[in-house]
């Protein structure tokens, strides 16, 4: 038996969506499990990803997705004979203290894999040591950034006529990265990635472990709506569970002179000559980008500290 094939039969049997902890969870009940074609260490993670992917991408999949979070799959032709919002009470959240046993480097995967799946941006980190000047000091450089090429969804001849009446049918996304936000680091991060990340047409400031302090997530929020900064928290267990918290405003110009500044970093330049092509050819170069890791591979890797 399939993935596939194990998370059909469970959807079918309990006739109703069901998240991908639950179809695994009531498979092994069942016994399904064992008649996986699989040695994986962390087989829910490949059901799930498996699931997702096949939904999202495959225009012939049996799957669909709820819009509720976490997201929940059901088969298509159930549709229209079952409720698919009856009944269904939400999973009850880890309430166990996050422990900060990663580095912040290791959050550049998880953002990769988020930005990729839910932005459909393609994102490259910026390694500050390869600029070639430093007197502007730390605050200069975003983490990461990332490009979402419109034209993927748009028949060639639009993408044409775009190019053509010289309509962007680019987005370009900054990220400043942050194990933790709590009120001891809120104002310090939030005002680099201001710094850092003004430039673009939205940006972020992302981290794994996000205070749930009434008091800070009025601040955050009250300095997000103020600057426009967006911010998003990465689940470093599930990833597919990582949560855009606020939305960014959408700036419809570029900051080019910070734009030039920003181009002193090998990194940054790379990543514009990469545009630069893929938008000309009407390609993505993905191996140009950050690699985006399978869900098995991202949950089970660990950056030693």
């Amino acid at each position: 038996m399939t993935f596939l094939e194990l998370a059909e039969l469970v959807i079918k049997e309990e006739n109703k969506p069901l998240t991908s902890n639950e179809i695994w969870n009531i498979a092994v009940k069942k016994g399904y499990d064992k008649q996986l074609n699989s040695q994986g260490k962390t087989p829910w993670a490949t059901l799930g990803a498996l699931i997702y992917v096949n939904a999202k991408d495959n225009p012939n999949s049996i799957f669909s997705k709820t819009d509720s979070r976490p997201k929940r799959f059901y088969l298509k032709n159930m549709a229209d004979k079952v409720d698919l919002y009856e009944n269904i009470i939400p999973e009850e959240p880890i309430t166990k203290k996050k422990k900060i046993d990663f580095r912040e480097k290791e959050l550049h995967k998880h953002l990769a894999f988020y930005a990729y799946y839910y932005m459909q941006c393609y994102t490259k980190t910026i390694n500050h040591s390869s600029s070639n000047k430093k007197e502007f000091g730390e605050w200069v450089h975003p983490d990461m950034v990332g490009c979402y090429y419109r034209t993927q969804d748009w028949k060639k001849e639009v993408a044409d006529f775009s190019n053509a009446i010289g309509i962007r049918s680019i987005v370009l996304y900054s990220f400043e990265i942050k194990r933790e936000l709590s009120f001891k680091n809120l104002r310090e991060s939030f005002f680099q990635c201001v710094s850092n990340s003004s430039w673009a047409n939205e940006s972020y400031l992302v981290a794994a472990i996000i205070s749930d302090d009434e008091d800070f997530m009025n601040e955050l929020e009250r300095l997000s709506l103020s600057f426009g900064i967006g911010v998003i928290e990465l689940n470093m267990e599930d990833p597919h569970s990582s949560e855009l918290i606020i939305p960014a405003k959408h700036k419809k110009d570029l900051d080019f002179e910070t734009i030039n500044k920003l181009a002193m970093n090998n990194d940054f330049r790379s990543f514009l000559t990469t545009i630069k092509t893929d938008f000309k050819s009407g390609k993505v170069y993905d191996k140009e980008y950050d690699k985006v890791l399978e869900l098995e591979e991202l949950i089970t890797t660990k950056t030693q500290i």
